[in-house]
């Protein structure tokens, strides 16, 4: 008599289900691990922001300090120069010189409205110098530059426009320099980092919206009761109402 046997199941079958569950076992561990990295990220993050405050506001009180002793002594104190520039274009195409046009492509200033951040060193005062009539520029301070990448924050992503709704966007890309969350990101960018030129351009220039309550008139300098060229400080209140 034969032996009654239970059904024979094919090899490719037998095959498949093993690489089923290797496959299985492999997605499990590698959810795990970004499960793990995703908490620890977290907790970095976290310390990493709690740092950046205490650091600004140790720059706060230092420079409050700096401030009372001056008016002590019956002087009065000038800021350090700033190392930051945020540039904002104002005016069209209209009778421009190809020379200016080619700067302000240079600058990623390729629409009226839109903002850029800029380090200040010899070349980029010389190429602002060329388009002042055309811009308004001055040195935007931390609540500015926060508001800007939170509210206004695209990043280049392959090439593409992407929105920083995620920590891991950031991460993709900046995170061989040390920089995995947006706050990383506004700590480079507000103190000129040694990664500026990276997290620079990283973000897509902003887009901003006509300011409210319009511009006075942008053909003048700001100096003659105009818009264009250096406001110093008082590039905050125009972001405020451009953002």
């Amino acid at each position: 008599m034969a032996e009654k046997g239970g059904p024979i199941v094919p090899e490719s079958v037998l095959k498949k289900q093993k690489r089923n569950e290797e496959w299985a076992l492999a997605k499990k561990q590698e959810l795990v691990a970004v499960k793990e990295k995703k908490a620890a990220n977290r907790k970095l993050i976290f310390n990493r922001a709690k740092q950046y405050a205490k650091e600004y506001a140790e720059q706060e009180r230092e420079l409050i300090q700096l401030k009372r002793e001056a008016r002590l002594k019956g002087g009065f104190y000038v800021n350090p120069e700033a190392k930051l520039l945020f540039i904002i274009r104002i005016r069209g195409i209209n009778a421009m010189h190809p020379q200016t046009k080619k700067i302000l492509q240079l600058l990623r200033l390729r629409q009226i409205f839109n903002g850029v951040f800029l380090k200040v060193n010899k070349a980029t005062v010389n190429m602002l110098h060329r388009v002042e009539p055309y811009v308004t520029f001055g040195y935007p301070n931390l609540k500015s530059v926060r508001e800007l990448i939170y509210k206004r924050g695209f990043g280049k992503v392959n090439k593409q426009r992407i929105a920083l709704t995620d920590n891991s966007i950031i991460e993709q890309v900046l995170g061989k320099h040390g920089i995995i969350c947006i706050e990383d990101l506004i700590h480079e960018i507000l103190t000129v980092g040694p990664h500026f030129k990276e997290a620079n351009n990283f973000l897509w220039p902003f887009q901003l919206s006509a300011p409210l309550g319009g511009l006075k008139k942008k053909r003048n300098h700001y100096v003659e009761g105009g818009d264009a060229g250096n406001r110093e400080d008082y590039i905050n209140e125009l972001i405020r109402r451009m953002n």
